[in-house]
């Protein structure tokens, strides 16, 4: 168990984003999952809370109600090592949602997520500022990270 994990508050899907969640990411599970009673507030038999990992980090997920609705000021960051890692998280995560520039996407239940190349920051921490400045900008021009782009933008003479 981590000593901090992340909690997600859905109004009464988060099974079935946890659902999603666990089929995009290959080393993923869901760990635990507890149910409403009589007691309520929810509806007896549906989920309360779960708990499940994605890439070895824990997160617990809980059906809240209407309360609290996720905003782009917390994100999920994917840090992708290829252009196909990029194009496969881009594409499940943005089925039903809202894409985004510079690599960011809102999925179908309002999580947002950043789904970027490990290029990027590879490129972005060169000493030299001319090349740094041409890779920001061609990521300023993007909605899904390029790689390829990127490294042309950062070998351009």
């Amino acid at each position: 168990m981590q000593k901090i994990s992340t909690c997600l508050w859905f109004d009464d899907n988060a099974e079935e984003a946890v659902n999603f969640y666990t089929s995009i990411f290959k080393n993923s599970k869901i760990t635990s999952t507890s149910r409403y009673s009589e007691a309520g507030p929810g509806k007896p038999g549906s989920v309360m809370t779960m708990t499940f990992t994605l890439e070895e980090r824990e997160f617990m997920v809980i059906n809240g109600g209407p309360v609290y609705k996720f905003s782009p000021a917390i994100s999920m960051l994917v840090n992708c090592v290829s252009q196909e890692e990029v194009d496969h998280f881009w594409e499940q995560l943005s089925d039903g949602g809202e894409e985004m520039q510079c690599g960011w996407v809102t999925d179908r239940f309002g999580l947002t997520w950043q789904i970027v190349p490990t290029l990027l920051g590879e490129l972005m921490s060169d000493p030299d500022p001319v090349k740094v400045a041409r890779v920001a900008e061609a990521m300023l021009k993007m909605v899904k990270l390029d790689c390829n782009l990127l490294q042309k933008a950062y070998d351009q003479s």
